[in-house]
């Protein structure tokens, strides 16, 4: 499964002729915030790939454009609080930053539980189900201590820890916080779990 996960910034070469050129066999998109609608509209529509997307912190309520007002990438299926089975793969997410000022898309650490524990019924049954609960999980911001930062503003978010070690996803992918530094970690493997900062883009394949 060839996947491209996004976040947080524009790439030049996705936004453009190129992107096919080098992106040949994607399965589909996932995006974890913080970028343009029409931009991850383009991507997706470019790859012929389905997208998957949560919002971030800076994502406009409307996007205002020349052709069409976007309250999401048209397309696009959006994950916050919803769980999703596609080619035999589970994938859910969850929108948005730990709350730092009165901004979109920002929520408390409490509210961020109450996120969580609205996918538990549904985490629960595909256990039984399926033999486990989830393989993919999507955000925008990192799970509490791993790749978060102490300032308030990318702080981790303590119920995504919970989540990953109790329903053991196969990948956590989010964004957020900004790589500016070659030696920064961006891969941390929690348990069973592989956690993926995905600021810019990754292409990888994905095993399961």
């Amino acid at each position: 499964m060839n996947i491209l996960s996004i976040s947080d910034v524009i790439i030049p070469f996705l936004n453009s002729p190129e992107l096919c050129e080098k992106n040949r066999e994607v399965d589909f998109v996932i995006a974890c915030g913080d970028l343009p609608y029409y931009y991850q509209e383009y991507i997706a529509e470019k790859l012929g790939a389905s997208l998957y997307f949560v919002r971030g912190n800076h994502d406009a309520l409307i996007e205002y454009g020349a052709d069409v007002d976007r309250k999401a990438p048209i397309g696009g299926t959006d994950l916050h609080r919803r769980i999703v089975h596609r080619e035999g793969l589970i994938i859910a997410g969850i929108e948005g930053s730990v709350r730092y000022n009165k901004g979109n898309f920002q929520y408390t650490q409490k509210e961020m539980w109450m996120h969580v524990f609205r996918l538990v019924p549904e985490l629960l049954l595909n256990r039984l189900l399926f033999g486990r609960s989830l393989d993919i999980f999507i955000t925008h911001a990192a799970p509490w201590g791993i790749h978060d930062k102490p300032n308030r503003v990318h702080q981790g978010i303590k119920a995504y820890k919970w989540l990953i070690r109790v329903f053991k996803p196969k990948y956590h992918f989010h964004g957020h916080n900004h790589v500016y530094k070659s030696d920064t970690i961006t891969e941390t493997q929690v348990g069973d779990t592989l956690v993926i900062n995905t600021y810019g883009y990754k292409q990888q394949d994905l095993s399961f």
